[in-house]
């Protein structure tokens, strides 16, 4: 599980975006978001088809299930909305409502609860698809994930295009699975069709995304890998300016993913995995498919294909038995791999799980760790960005001034910089969290 594990929180935090002012169509329906990039991605493809409903006067929440915080969260901001707005039809989607559509159902404040299949279909948010208001079939019974061919992403220089859906992985902390059921691949054509409009559409850069993006093919004719897609985009969509890569397992045995990383520049040199932890003994019992050697392997493979690139890691504090020991092996892990950013949560217990029957650490001790495992991760962030100091860096220009180097350290460039424009930044100072650019 990687795309959408707990790891995954750098996009975690709940987003609101309403639909462009100027589509009068869809422009009375806003989308709550919760969870991964994937739940992003989904949060635009819901409003191209709530609007092709021409669904009016309505919210709809798409749910994290990841945590059990992400539930309580997704329930309080539903209890709100029915306050502040309360004319409005509030309807619930996604993981949480795939995994637990009771929960939801039974809250007075709810008009309808959809699946995360049913969220993806017109019907829907017609008239024919308001007459249920449960409508979540069975997600383990999917057996492809159609593209969705979402061409803007509000606001945003940005693209995500989903490669990939569910996860045939049972790691023993998560619950997701149950809400995206088994891995389903995007056919390559269609991808490769989604890039090239992504592009004419002006977005410089294209995110691949899903819930666990390095299975990718293994259920398509001929098992194309990620590293076939990744080249078969890049050639045959010039237009991309740059290709990145979500969440990966740090066991890839993809040696065209690893040929693209040393040959392809407008591949990003910024990758994401799911460590969890850095101990053998627990990545066994939450039933990882790495070990702690694989990550540091994979780290030091990529960096001698390409020299100067960045990792980022998930980790989970206060699993059932860690140890003291054995979270400093997750802390040791940090400089041994050489992360330069960590995404780390305490572990949340999680109805139906194996973990869940685990003997507990108590939430307390869990967070105790997170902090400290947080703190560690702050001093390698500092120093990642320090090291840039003075160097020259492509920068994507973002919103506000705002942009990204190709190894994803944030970057303030100042309000003159075209928006979407890639330009060439001199490092002229380091705060705690950002760089500071001159064109």
């Amino acid at each position: 599980m990687t795309g959408a594990s707990p790891g995954v929180r750098s996009d975690s935090v709940r987003t609101a975006a309403g639909f462009p002012s100027g589509d009068a169509t869809i422009q009375n329906v806003e989308v709550v978001t919760f969870g991964c990039r994937l739940n992003a991605y989904e949060s635009e493809a819901i409003k191209a088809r709530a609007g092709e409903a021409q669904l009016q006067g309505a919210v709809v929440v798409n749910t994290c299930a990841v945590t059990a915080e992400a539930v309580r969260q997704s329930r309080q901001a539903i209890r709100r909305l029915r306050r502040t707005r309360p004319g409005l039809r509030i309807i619930v989607t996604g993981c949480a409502a795939q995994s637990e559509p009771q929960t939801y159902a039974a809250m007075p404040e709810v008009d309808q609860v959809l699946g995360n299949a049913e969220k993806l279909k017109a019907e829907s948010y017609g008239a024919f698809g308001m007459s249920e208001r449960v409508r979540v079939n069975d997600i383990m019974a999917l057996r492809e994930t159609a593209a969705q061919m979402v061409e803007h992403f509000d606001g945003q220089t940005r693209a995500f295009l989903q490669i990939q859906n569910g996860c045939d992985h049972r790691c023993t902390f998560c619950i997701i699975p149950y809400g995206r059921g088994n891995s389903r691949s995007v056919g390559m054509g269609e991808i490769v069709a989604e890039a090239r409009r992504l592009s004419e559409k002006g977005f410089a850069e294209i995110v691949l995304t899903g819930v666990d993006i390095s299975s990718y093919g293994k259920d398509l004719p001929g098992a194309p890998s990620l590293g076939a897609l990744v080249r078969k985009i890049l050639k045959l969509v010039p237009g991309v300016k740059r290709l990145r890569l979500s969440s990966l397992d740090s066991i890839v045995p993809d040696a065209a993913l690893l040929a693209a990383i040393a040959e392809e520049e407008r591949l990003m040199p910024h990758f994401h995995l799911s460590a969890q932890s850095g101990d053998d003994l627990i990545l066994k019992r939450m039933k990882r498919r790495h070990s702690r050697a694989d990550t540091i392997a994979f780290c030091e493979s990529v960096r001698r294909l390409r020299p100067g690139a960045a990792f980022s890691a998930d980790f989970i504090t206060g699993f059932p038995t860690e140890s003291e020991a054995m979270f400093e092996n997750s802390v040791a892990l940090v400089d041994e791999a050489g992360f330069s950013s960590l995404h780390v949560f305490p572990f949340s217990p999680r109805a139906g799980t194996p973990a869940a029957r685990m003997p507990q650490q108590g939430r307390a001790l869990a967070r105790e760790r997170a902090a400290r495992l947080r703190a560690k991760g702050e001093a390698v962030r500092a120093a990642h960005l320090q090291s840039l100091s003075g160097s020259i860096q492509q920068v994507l220009v973002e919103k506000g001034g705002k942009g990204h180097t190709p190894c994803f350290a944030p970057v303030r460039v100042g309000a003159g910089p075209l928006r979407g424009s890639i330009i060439p930044v001199r490092i002229t100072a380091v705060t705690v969290d950002h760089l500071v650019g001159a064109p």
